[in-house]
């Protein structure tokens, strides 16, 4: 596939065995498809998306790393990205973890236009304030797909940013990234978020969600932090949405001795 041939040809050019860090520009994927000759992707960045949030590196990148760590790709300012050697960090549903039933609100016209996996679970979330549940908030949507840039990093794209306030009259920022089964939760996109929360509503406190569709379309719910320059996962919570009439009397029992 040429985007694998594109990206490992990028990576090995400029790496040197003990790097931890492989800096290149985003032409340097026009130079290589014209030499490698291959057709030149009609969108560039697609070849960075894939290999940030939907596919692993090739093997021939994934073979330099030592144990224990991983390459990632990250912006480094306008146009410019690098392979960063990191400590890996998987971020995925735990199966041992209890499915909480909650009455689907989501309009039945909705379901039944959403346009993607990702979307689908956005508006579920928003329709149903998951967000409000999850966390003990009220949250507002803010934006959607917000497109911007962050100092030293370059463009980013967050799925949903809400704000919310709690009993106390704290306020927070929740910037959410969510993905489709198949897609990888990315620590990197959580750690972009929690940078442009810096820069651009320092007032408030962020705390960036991930979420995805899971098996049997069960919404895993993960609210994360940085710890010692790691994403690390501060709370995880499992939800079906169902007909009210589902939810069992067995399951409020169930729910009322879990607290």
């Amino acid at each position: 596939m040429s985007y694998n041939s594109i990206i490992e040809r990028v990576f090995l050019n400029r790496f040197q065995p003990g790097d931890v860090e492989v800096e290149f520009v985003r032409e340097d994927l026009v130079d290589v498809a014209i030499d490698l000759g291959v057709p030149l992707p009609k969108n560039l960045g697609d070849v960075l998306y894939t290999f940030r949030y939907r596919r692993p590196l090739p093997k021939a990148i994934l073979e330099t790393a030592p144990p224990g760590k991983e390459w990632t790709i990250r912006g480094a300012g306008q146009s410019v990205y690098t392979f960063r050697l990191v400590t890996v960090n998987r971020i995925v549903p735990n199966p041992a973890l209890m499915t909480i039933k909650i009455p689907d609100a989501t309009p039945e016209i909705v379901s039944a236009h959403a346009m993607s996996d990702e979307q689908a679970l956005l508006a579920k979330i928003r329709y149903n304030r998951l967000l409000d549940l999850f966390l003990g908030v009220s949250a507002y949507s803010l934006q959607n797909h917000l497109r911007t840039t962050v100092r030293e990093i370059g463009q980013i794209e967050v799925d949903e940013i809400y704000v919310a306030v709690d009993s106390t009259g704290r306020q927070f920022v929740l910037p959410v990234q969510a993905k489709g089964g198949s897609d990888q939760l990315s620590v990197v996109q959580s750690e972009q978020d929690l940078l442009w929360c810096r820069e651009r509503l320092p007032d408030l406190i962020c705390r960036p969600i991930l979420t995805q569709f899971a098996q049997d379309d069960l919404i895993a719910m993960f609210e994360v932090a940085l710890d010692q320059d790691e994403i690390k996962v501060v709370q995880e919570k499992h939800y079906r949405l169902v007909p009210a009439s589902d939810v069992t009397s067995e399951d409020l029992l169930r729910y009322r001795n879990s607290t």
